[in-house]
């Protein structure tokens, strides 16, 4: 059974830093496009960043442009998101999700075209 899971959420200050990692089991991440997706109380779930399987083309929201990094370590079949310089408007649950046939492009990443997804983690930006 293919399966993600999301880990290294929790309470960071303003300003701070925080990575997040996602783990797969049951399928290879480097022949999936990975995305990073965020959805706080009462709102819509965000695309925050996509990382491509083939030429590693990476994407990000306006929003966290210039804060996050995404990367993935297609040996420890692992993808990551650098949180730096957090805000309190960056606090939300942190989801993973992979699809073998997506094509991360920058006109923004639509949660409907992403078939595995993991439970999700905290990240709680607050002073």
């Amino acid at each position: 059974q293919s399966q993600l899971a999301e880990s290294g959420g929790g309470l960071v200050q303003p300003g701070g830093s925080l990575r997040l990692s996602c783990a797969a089991s049951g399928f290879d991440l480097d022949y999936h496009a990975i995305a990073w997706f965020r959805q706080a109380p009462g709102k819509e779930r965000e695309g925050v960043s996509c990382i491509n399987r083939s030429d590693g083309y990476t994407t990000y929201a306006d929003s966290v442009k210039d804060r996050f990094t995404i990367s993935r370590d297609n040996a420890k079949n692992m993808v990551y998101l650098q949180m730096n310089r957090l805000k309190p408007e960056d606090t939300a649950v942190y989801f993973c999700a992979g699809d073998p046939d997506y094509y991360c492009s920058d006109f923004g990443i639509d949660p409907a075209d992403f078939t595995s997804w993991g439970q999700g983690t905290q990240v709680t930006v607050s002073s």
